[in-house]
């Protein structure tokens, strides 16, 4: 089981890196959907969930390294946040494999970018996913840490009165 920062940290970043890109990516494609066809509801909830992703998951990146005074922000953030692009993927779900892809969020565009950004969409979602656990672990083993050296040094201190 991971109990050291020394490994929880580096995996932090790389699944905050992939969450953030990933929210990047659906803002990006979605944008491009927004400028060349019509806008849906969908569209338009896909483009509000990426790009305020984009802000309120820049936190995280720091919570590897400040546990204690972050965890109580971010780890609220991505709950929240993973059921909102959970939602999107149902949407894109639902509009790319239900029906007719090409008639359908935004009619017109290629199937293909619109299977891209579905998967991108999920991709959002189960890094925010993985994100809850890891900055779990991250405190747990932050906390160890502490714990552990607080005894050290209490102990150390107790024998050179």
């Amino acid at each position: 089981m991971v109990s050291t920062t020394t490994v929880t940290r580096p995996l932090s970043l790389l699944v905050r890196f992939m969450q953030w890109s990933s929210a990047v990516i659906v803002m990006g494609i979605t944008s491009y959907f927004i400028h060349n066809w019509p806008k849906g509801q969908h569209t338009i909830y896909w483009e509000v969930i990426s790009t305020i992703s984009v802000a309120f998951f820049l936190p995280g990146f720091l919570s590897p390294f400040m546990p204690h005074r972050l965890s109580r922000f971010v780890l609220p953030i991505d709950v929240i946040f993973s059921y909102l692009w959970l939602t999107a993927f149902v949407f894109a779900a639902q509009d790319y494999n239900w029906h007719d892809c090409r008639v359908n969020s935004p009619p017109g565009a290629r199937c293909a970018l619109k299977k891209a950004n579905e998967s991108f969409i999920f991709l959002a979602f189960i890094f925010t996913f993985f994100a809850i656990a890891i900055e779990v672990m991250n405190l747990w083993a932050a906390q160890r840490e502490t714990s552990a050296n607080e005894k050290h040094s209490g102990g150390s201190r107790a024998a050179n009165p």
